[in-house]
């Protein structure tokens, strides 16, 4: 895989290339995952008739103080209120432990399964750095963004899980592009609107049993339109989502 060059600090970061883009796909690890920020180029792309669908690999259940059976049906329910917000219509979410997630077969044929299946042209994910978002990132998050990247290459190869194609008639599927959101050195932007921020902040808010539960955690008006500003800022815009890409 081969980035394309990290625009220098003074060059105004490019748009995301777009055209012919109709269908993308989201992978993250957990709820919530998709609305630091992210959301606001998912509300854009709903907004202009693409098909998005959340692909989330947990449910995340361990993340609150409550046991995990009352956990995961809350979460749900607020992700798929999240979803409703920027316009998202097809989630989906795995069974894969919370908290111990694995980089391994059984994910990557997994996220492989549902790549086949929406046949996107666009695939994103999150930051899965060891460092990121100011500290040492989270174990699922390293875990979901490597397999994210096996899995979606998985899915172009008829060889690799050929049971994919034989069995379920899932035949295999080359997707255009990879772009990791909230990676420090991106090299496009995707510019939004006020509208577009307004949904991010919603989406975010709409997590709202979580962001109870989370001490010291700033309300989401307070930061996500700075971080769509400072993306602004990159791209010559009022805002905009910064977005590291990948051609596959």
């Amino acid at each position: 895989m081969t980035a394309e060059e990290t625009q220098p600090a003074s060059t105004v970061l490019p748009p995301l290339p777009e055209e012919g883009i109709d269908q993308v796909l989201c992978i993250v690890a957990h709820p919530d995952d998709m609305e630091y920020g992210a959301s606001a180029a998912v509300a854009a792309w709903s907004g202009a008739g693409v098909e998005v669908t959340y692909l989330l690999l947990t449910r995340g259940e361990a993340g609150m103080a409550d046991a995990p059976e009352t956990v995961g049906p809350l979460r749900a329910r607020e992700q798929r209120r999240a979803c409703e917000i920027v316009g998202v219509r097809d989630l989906i979410m795995l069974e894969h432990p919370d908290g111990m997630l694995e980089h391994g077969l059984p994910l990557r044929r997994d996220i492989a399964a549902v790549t086949r299946r929406v046949r996107p042209h666009l695939v994103v994910t999150a930051n899965f750095d060891l460092e990121a978002y100011g500290g040492l990132n989270q174990a699922d998050h390293r875990a979901a963004g490597l397999a994210a990247i096996d899995g979606v290459r998985d899915a172009s190869n008829p060889w690799v899980f050929r049971d994919l194609h034989e069995e379920q008639g899932l035949a295999a599927w080359k997707t255009d592009a990879l772009v990791i959101a909230g990676h420090p050195e991106p090299t496009h932007a995707k510019p939004v609107t006020a509208e577009h921020v307004a949904a991010a902040v919603a989406s975010l808010q709409a997590h709202e049993a979580y962001l109870e539960h989370v001490a010291d955690h700033p309300a989401p008006q307070d930061f996500i339109p700075e971080i769509l500003a400072a993306g602004g800022r990159a791209a010559g815009t009022e805002h905009a989502v910064m977005l590291r890409r990948f051609e596959l």
